[in-house]
């Protein structure tokens, strides 16, 4: 099943990716520098201050570390196609021994180790995972949903600001947190279903 989530989000990010720049293996894009960037406000959701009482909000925790997944994702692409590449990251994932840690230096680790070899730090993502404790499945699901989400935004004009993010009220993140809900993320077309199921909705609320 993991091979198969792999797979299918490093599919789904080559996509999104090319869709953005067709070209976009050849551009050099700094990463992992999108992570380090990541890194610092998933830190602001976490809390860091000492001078004042502060709870970690693990839901916005979450959603940073699917971003930074996104940029990860997209280093690893780098290295040959999404199931060769897939294979290789299978294989770190399951060599790794790992337990729930103090997050804030795992975060500090994993973004020096990024910071110094402008590659992926895979085994430090999995452990900041871990501390917050997300599942693999959680990931899976919360990253298809927010991929399938910007494909959907690109394909209905965000480019030149012509698509409407709020439907009858809501932002369209709410209602893709919805839609994902009542689908099964074990079904091989997860993604198409959400996707389908994001244009219905669009269609039927929003002013288009």
């Amino acid at each position: 099943m993991m091979k198969q989530q792999l797979q299918s989000m490093l599919a789904l990010q080559d996509e999104i990716n090319t869709l953005v720049n067709d070209n976009w293996r050849a551009q050099d894009f700094a990463w992992y520098r999108a992570i380090w960037v990541e890194s610092a406000e998933l830190l602001d959701h976490y809390g860091w201050k000492w001078w004042k009482k502060q709870e970690p909000d693990m839901d916005q925790v979450k959603l940073e570390l699917v971003d930074i997944w996104h940029f990860g994702l997209s280093l690893e692409l780098q290295q040959g196609s999404p199931e060769t590449v897939a294979a290789h990251m299978l294989e770190e994932l399951r060599a790794a021994q790992l337990s729930a840690g103090d997050f804030r230096a795992d975060l500090e680790a994993f973004t020096l180790n990024t910071l110094a070899s402008r590659q992926f730090d895979l085994v430090g993502f999995a452990q900041l995972l871990a501390d917050a404790e997300m599942s693999f499945d959680e990931l899976y699901q919360r990253y298809v949903g927010k991929n399938v989400l910007n494909r959907f935004r690109q394909d209905n004009g965000y480019k030149d600001g012509s698509y409407v993010k709020n439907w009858a009220g809501r932002e369209d993140n709410e209602h893709l947190a919805e839609i994902a809900g009542q689908l099964d993320t074990s079904s091989p077309d997860y993604s198409d279903q959400v996707y389908r199921a994001l244009q219905e909705r669009y269609r039927e609320v929003a002013v288009i």
